[in-house]
């Protein structure tokens, strides 16, 4: 995989390699999700594929870049060490250039919420881009956790980049069994086993769990095409709610605005582009 540069208004794109014949390019957006069940995948109008493009997605929130080509030459972004870290540190190796046009955001107007199954996640209008989220597991290892978070000032590089994705033993051998996770393994993920974390290291933060799960949330929001103004409140959610709010928010003209982030004076919060 390449991150390549592109010019301002060009998106976030992902372009298959190894495809021929067909239109290889994929705009990353909540529009071109087709699959949510294990990650998040998006696929243009010829079904060609990337899977697994949430935790490159939130590096890209991160690190405020708003436009770049991903060259890739298979069917899934490469799993690294489970987050977004390695992708944060590739970006901030080759450097980022500010571009000549003003930077959009996409700000919340009316509250959008989407519950299903238990699950939920609210959108509403906020000053800032914050994210409050719950999660709830049976496993003592995991149990309930919360955490908010302001996306300002590098809090994604030092509170939410390291935490890695995590699943559950007998999961993970269903799923090799079906010829699934064949790669999966101990150094890009956290295990539970019942309740015990099986990795020696341990986890990187107390709250690693729900920590990753808000990056995974960051990295399928900003699906939306740009950074949101508003705040974030999720609850148990995943995958699928993460683009069912959405597709919900965007299904409703009054509940959102294109603006330009100076005129919402969010300059300390949305750097120009990059």
């Amino acid at each position: 995989m390449r991150l390549c540069p592109a010019p301002a208004g060009h998106g976030i794109v992902f372009h298959r390699t190894d495809v021929e014949g067909v239109n290889p390019r994929i705009p990353a957006r909540f529009d071109n999700v087709v699959d949510t069940r294990l990650c998040t995948v998006i696929a243009n109008e010829d079904d060609v594929r990337v899977g697994t493009v949430e935790h490159l997605m939130a590096a890209f929130a991160g690190c405020e870049i708003d436009n770049a080509l991903v060259e890739i030459d298979g069917p899934e972004v490469a799993i690294m060490d489970g987050s977004s870290e390695p992708f944060v540190f590739l970006i901030d190796c080759a450097g980022v250039a500010e571009q000549d046009a003003p930077r959009r955001a996409i700000e919340i107007r009316k509250q959008v919420s989407v519950n299903l199954d238990g699950k939920r996640v609210t959108l509403s209008p906020a000053d800032g881009y914050l994210i409050d989220f719950e999660i709830d597991f049976d496993s003592k290892a995991i149990g309930h956790a919360s955490i908010g978070v302001e996306m300002i000032n590098g809090t994604f590089r030092h509170e939410l980049a390291q935490a890695r994705t995590f699943g559950f033993l007998h999961e993970v051998e269903h799923l090799q069994a079906a010829g699934l996770a064949r790669g999966g393994s101990l150094e890009n993920a956290v295990v539970v086993d019942g309740d015990r974390i099986l990795n020696e290291d341990g986890l990187r933060f107390p709250d690693e769990f729900v920590r990753h799960k808000v990056l995974d949330c960051v990295g399928d929001l900003y699906l939306a095409g740009a950074p949101l103004i508003g705040r974030v409140d999720a609850v148990k959610a995943g995958h699928h709610i993460n683009n069912a709010v959405l597709r919900a928010l965007f299904a409703d003209p009054s509940a959102y605005a294109i603006v330009d982030c100076d005129d919402v004076h969010a300059e300390e919060m949305l750097p120009a582009t990059a």
